[in-house]
């Protein structure tokens, strides 16, 4: 009896669509499911080993030196990255290179993390005796706990995976994403036992909005000297409107003969003025200006005076000196341009 087969599709037969909405949506879903277990799956096998490549890391004298080939290479690219902005000086150095000169970066005071998902990288196996030789310590993460690589280290954790999002099970996506989890579960683990604060973080990243933040101060952003509107006590309001033009700030101090403030002069307050229907060529600005009003020191905060201005709807700050005298003007601008909003 010849057995039956499948019939040949015909050109009746609807093509399958790979690339519909409902086919492209179930497999990003399948990866994200996959690749969550995967990370969730590491936090039952935390333990004591955790804990000990932790105490590793935080006595290191040097730094940590990140090694990985291929995709983890990638991984432990951004470890590194995430550790040394954290409060723990890292570096990543690429295991094949390692072994035609660069392994000289590497000094007997580092720790060396090393990842790799079948624990029996070639390039990583290699410089093994080396590092040993060295006497430097050794914390690995690999999906094989039994592999050369663990075996050698002092510490290995394990972020074996189930399965790759990948549907053949070969491209390294859950592995590598549950390899970099871990590493950020180290980096943070080492950022709080440390103390790392904001102005730390700031510190290492001064270009960023943060930074910006909490690094510059009123000093290094308000106009001084000739650059600042001001006029003297008495002045004709007229006279303090084009210093206000000239100075293109929005507003202008009033300072008495010492220079210190007596009083702010902003274009809100020239509206209200204007409501009034007072004479600007005989009123004096000592009638209309705002007195007892608020100023900062030079030393203060931008991000402190961005709270106060947002806060009390102020446009512009006075600047002063202990004893109050005139030093510098800060608008909302120049918070903008400086990115510190």
């Amino acid at each position: 009896m010849t057995p039956r087969t499948a019939s040949p599709a015909t050109a009746s037969d609807p093509p399958m669509n790979r690339t519909d909405t409902t086919n492209l949506l179930k497999l990003a879903r399948e990866v994200l499911q996959t690749e969550a277990a995967a990370v969730t799956a590491l936090a039952p096998r935390l333990d004591e080993r955790f804990a000990a490549a932790c105490r590793i890391l935080l006595a290191c004298r040097g730094r940590v030196v990140v090694t990985g080939m291929g995709k983890s290479g990638h991984v432990a690219n951004k470890i590194a990255a995430t550790l040394a902005s954290t409060g723990t000086p890292a570096f990543y150095v690429h295991p094949g290179e390692a072994s035609h000169g660069d392994l000289g970066m590497i000094t007997g005071e580092d720790v060396v993390l090393a990842l790799s998902n079948s624990g029996e990288t070639r390039e990583l196996v290699t410089i093994l005796p080396l590092i040993k030789r060295l006497g430097v310590q050794l914390v690995t993460l690999t999906g094989q706990p039994r592999s050369t690589l663990a075996k050698a280290a002092n510490v290995n954790l394990d972020v074996s995976v189930a399965q790759e999002a990948c549907p053949l099970n070969l491209a390294p996506t859950a592995s590598t994403t549950a390899a970099l989890a871990m590493g950020d579960a180290l980096a943070v683990a080492l950022l709080s036992t440390r103390g790392f604060t904001e102005e730390d973080f700031a510190r290492s990243h001064p270009g960023g909005s943060l930074g910006r933040r909490l690094l510059l101060r009123v000093e290094d952003l308000m106009h001084s000297g000739d650059a600042i509107p001001a006029v003297p006590q008495g002045t004709l309001l007229s006279q303090a409107l084009m210093e206000m033009t000239r100075k293109g700030l929005g507003m202008t101090a009033i300072v008495d003969p010492q220079q210190q403030v007596a009083g702010i002069f902003t274009d809100g307050d020239l509206r209200r003025t204007l409501d009034k229907e007072i004479n600007v060529h005989r009123t004096r600005i000592d009638d209309v200006m705002t007195r007892r009003c608020t100023t900062v020191s030079p030393e203060t905060l931008a991000g402190e005076a961005l709270h106060l201005m947002e806060s009390r709807k102020f446009n512009a700050l006075l600047v002063v000196d202990g004893g109050r005298k005139l030093i510098g003007a800060l608008n909302m601008h120049d918070l903008l341009r400086a990115g510190v909003v």
